[in-house]
């Protein structure tokens, strides 16, 4: 197999088409023609993450977020993205992102976030198309409270430094839950349309979420969004047998430090 015929595959299940303008999905090192055998899964492209792809003989490694979202103007090894590249490329490891496009679709990002928390009647909270939309909106069974969606929240989700953080009090009732996987604030005004007790997601800035007319929680970017790895591996695998699918290890959360808090 060659890494044209993983293009190919990925294109059918995340197509290019429903990225956002602004987007950079796509194969961002490497060759199509390449040798392909086995494919590492990872939310971003690090060097922890490159050291995993060469340690497990990976010749793939397959982001969410694109390594080169934003423009450069140089790639020399003196730069963090020069030197990576030029590191990734000597190992002979290519990197492919889905992204926004991935975000999408069913058994994308958001949804299978909501599935994972058994939200129920799970619609996108924008639609593009039909069964086609950015973020979730679903229900919880009756008698659920921000404190039981939190308490699932850290049950399904990894660990991370900041864990999961809410603007409303633990006993809230709560039916009608909205969701995007990765930093989603500017969904908010879509969530309370929907007549939403909550709008969970992440990267949540001070005065958004002071002023917001929702309750909100703030979960970790990386976290929320490494939950869809283990799907997207499935989808690759059914598809593409001989290639080994192989999700990471490494949690590229960048939070790894605090002396505790105070409140």
């Amino acid at each position: 197999m060659k890494v044209e015929n993983f293009l190919e595959t990925a294109e059918s299940l995340w197509p290019a088409r429903l990225a956002e303008d602004w987007d950079r999905p796509g194969l961002s090192i490497g060759s199509p023609k390449a040798a392909l055998e086995r494919v590492l899964l990872s939310v971003d492209f690090t060097e922890e993450v490159l050291a995993e792809a060469i340690s497990v003989s990976a010749q793939l490694v397959f982001t969410h977020h694109p390594f080169l979202l934003k423009g450069v103007s140089a790639v020399s090894e003196d730069t963090r993205k020069g030197d990576l590249i030029a590191k990734a490329v000597r190992a002979g490891v290519a990197v492919f992102s889905a992204h926004t496009n991935a975000d999408v679709v069913e058994d994308g990002v958001s949804d299978v976030l909501a599935k994972a928390l058994g939200l129920q009647k799970v619609r996108p909270l924008v639609t593009i198309e039909a069964g086609i939309g950015h973020g979730r909106v679903g229900l919880l069974p009756a008698g659920s409270t921000i404190g039981s969606l939190v308490s699932s929240l850290n049950s399904k989700l990894p660990p991370t430094l900041r864990g999961v953080s809410s603007t409303a009090p633990a006993e809230l009732e709560i039916t009608r839950v909205a969701l995007c996987g990765g930093a989603g604030d500017s969904f908010i005004d879509a969530a309370i349309a929907e007549g939403s007790d909550v709008f969970v997601t992440s990267d949540l800035r001070h005065h958004i979420a002071q002023e917001a007319a929702i309750p909100l929680v703030d979960v970790s970017h990386w976290a929320s969004e490494s939950l869809w790895l283990e799907t997207a591996a499935n989808q690759l695998r059914s598809h593409l047998g001989q290639i080994e699918f192989v999700v990471s290890s490494v949690n590229t959360d960048p939070w790894i430090f605090n002396q505790g808090s105070k409140t």
